[in-house]
């Protein structure tokens, strides 16, 4: 891997450059910078869940995200290079099959609600995707590896569940149940 940071304020990218993994340098909206940043502010975001009552599985598996994206940032910042490992998605494929086999099927579309953790876990599902959107655009003007993507797109399926195990969870005391949406039309059949 590249050089780690020893210091923050280089003020190398005053002229509106960044540098990536690989010592090269590209203009700060570069598709790949932008892929990076959606995945730096997910991580982030996940973050700030964390900071919230969680039940200890739910805490341990959300670290072991950060990680993961920390990982998959890694790999976006040095074309051509792979950090994240077919094993992360497939461990987000298992916990999604774990999680989604407590819960009630869904009978209706569910709003992002309920308890305070519920609501941040879904407002990192939008982050998520997002990302992934940003790894798709890159991936159509440059190489990248199929797991980013999957990950992304796995994570964000995977925070969606989360946010109805958090409700049920109810830490907060807030939550209990998934935040159903009603519809004008539904109401009136």
């Amino acid at each position: 891997m590249a050089n780690r940071l020893t210091q923050i304020a280089t003020r190398t990218g005053d002229d509106g450059s960044t540098g990536l993994g690989d010592g090269s340098r590209v203009p700060k909206d570069h598709l790949r910078i932008h892929a990076m940043g959606e995945v730096d502010e997910l991580n982030s975001h996940l973050g700030v869940l964390l900071c919230e009552p969680l039940p200890d599985e739910v805490r341990e598996l959300l670290v072991t995200i950060q990680h993961e994206l920390f990982n998959l940032g890694g790999e976006l910042s040095i074309p051509g290079y792979e950090l994240l490992k077919a094993d992360a998605v497939l461990r987000l494929d298992e916990a999604l099959a774990e999680y989604n086999a407590r819960l009630p099927r869904l009978q209706e579309f569910i709003l992002p609600g309920g308890s305070r953790s519920a609501a941040l876990a879904h407002v990192a599902r939008t982050v998520a995707r997002r990302a992934e959107r940003a790894v798709v655009t890159l991936g159509a003007h440059e190489t990248v590896r199929p797991e980013p993507r999957q990950y992304l797109n796995r994570l964000s399926d995977l925070l969606f569940v989360l946010a109805r195990v958090l409700n049920r969870a109810n830490l907060d005391g807030l939550g209990g149940d998934d935040v159903y949406w009603h519809s004008e039309r539904l109401q009136r059949g």
